[in-house]
């Protein structure tokens, strides 16, 4: 599916400069726009928590609100991230855009070209600027305004079945060889050791590959912002996952999508996996029984002896979009959502997956008395120190559309099967990839 193209986000930005006359001009203050000072007006909600939990709790915090302000109305709206990024970018030439939202780095940068968000510096200070990560707060930053801030933070991991390794006498891998040797070892008796998942319309395989990329210190970006996919770090991080593949993965995770791969080690059928915290509540709900057989380390290395390090950290932002008539109720409505009793609430829908982006919640006792987050300490170390190692895919050289069409366009996904499906060369593949994800770069600048 074609993402944006440079006339469409030409077209979307001036419509949203027109729709958008409440934008930073009318918003930027944060104040009411009654007279009396009550919030009044509707206002449409649209986030990614399609889990029961995280929905749930967010639906508590608008009714909490709307009980609150009686004269606000909150609309919530509910979609993958997939069918958001669609949603938005098809929407917002026509002005069919929420008033808040939540969203992807790589989409905040996006939405700041096309002028279609606002800042929130406001909402930052009011919240305590200082409690979060100068990092996160980075990542929707531009020309000193900052147009996001963090929900929550979490980062990639190496997941693993402890008692598949202890069956075997292995112990957990350390660096890529031994990964792959234990993969390998642990295939049998319908348990695969790793699937390689490259399906279209998501960036599974781009993750994977990064993970190898950047164990080696490279990056699937140049420094100037052009795809890097022929190096010879990127050659041979495409050969290991095709290895992977071949010889520990179910055939059917050419197409696999983030939820085809996660599903298997949620039902036990894989021994390793790459994901975060969110893991244990797929295990518990799917596998109960095995939850006490997973834990995760830190991602493999190219040597023992190379520093750990961290591969994709995601913080996951919300916006203000300017066409909203109402900013000041969003602002309002996101500094309920970091009060203590309802963010402490909203991490424990998803305890460990989802860690706080503000300090001042992991140490109180509420938080510290989860029953997951005390179970898996040593999970919520591994990933809270791969989230201060890390950015997005991409953003080691900095928050950039590149890199946030790197993750959405399914170039490298239909590379990986292009070379599964067809047999095409490992190097002639990564340079007919290279050039078309350089040819929709330069359709954007």
């Amino acid at each position: 599916m074609r993402k944006k193209t440079l006339s469409v986000l030409l077209t979307a930005l001036m419509v949203a400069s027109m729709a958008a006359g409440c934008g930073k001009d009318s918003g930027g203050a944060g104040g009411s726009s009654e007279n009396d000072g009550e919030l009044k007006g509707d206002i449409t909600f649209w986030h990614s928590f399609t889990q029961g939990g995280r929905m749930d709790v967010i639906q508590e915090a608008a009714e909490k609100f709307m009980d609150e302000n009686p004269d606000v109305n909150i609309t919530i709206e509910t979609f993958s991230w997939g069918d958001f990024y669609t949603k938005w970018t098809t929407g917002l030439a026509s002005g069919n855009v929420p008033d808040m939202s939540t969203a992807l780095p790589g989409h905040v940068v996006e939405m700041m070209d096309a002028e279609a968000v606002i800042p929130v510096d406001d909402v930052i200070d009011d919240i305590g600027r200082d409690r979060f990560a100068e990092a996160a707060l980075s990542e929707g930053e531009r020309d000193g305004e900052c147009y996001s801030l963090p929900l929550y933070s979490h980062a990639q991991v190496m997941w693993y079945r402890k008692d598949l390794l202890e069956e075997a006498n292995l112990e957990v891998p350390e660096t890529w060889e031994e990964f792959a040797e234990a993969a390998k070892t642990l295939t049998k008796d319908g348990v695969y050791g790793c699937s390689f998942p490259c399906g279209s319309g998501d960036l599974m395989a781009t993750r994977f590959l990064n993970f190898y990329v950047r164990s080696g210190g490279g990056s699937l970006l140049t420094d100037d912002l052009k795809a890097d996919l022929t190096s010879d770090i990127a050659i041979e991080g495409i050969n290991y996952w095709l290895d992977i593949y071949e010889n520990c993965s179910p055939k059917d995770s050419v197409n696999y999508a983030v939820l085809d791969q996660a599903n298997l080690y949620y039902q036990g059928k894989t021994a390793f996996d790459f994901n975060s915290g969110f893991h244990i509540s797929g295990v518990e709900t799917n596998s109960p029984d095995l939850v006490d057989s997973i834990d995760c380390a830190p991602l493999p290395r190219l040597k023992k002896d190379d520093p750990i390090y961290g591969a994709e950290t995601s913080n996951i932002p919300m916006v203000i979009w300017s066409k909203s008539e109402h900013p000041e109720i969003c602002k309002a409505f996101i500094e309920t959502l970091y009060e203590e009793e309802t963010y402490t609430d909203f991490l424990a829908a998803t305890p460990v997956g989802m860690l706080p982006s503000i300090t001042g919640i992991s140490d109180t006792e509420k938080y510290q008395s989860n029953e997951i987050v005390q179970k898996f300490s040593n999970a919520e170390q591994v990933i809270s120190e791969a989230v201060e190692l890390s950015a997005a895919i991409g953003f080691e050289h900095g928050p950039s559309v590149e890199a946030g069409l790197l993750t959405s366009q399914s170039i490298i996904e239909e590379m990986f099967q292009d070379i599964i499906t067809n047999g095409t060369d490992v190097e002639k593949a990564a340079k007919a990839a290279e050039e078309k994800m350089n040819e929709v770069f330069e359709s954007v600048q």
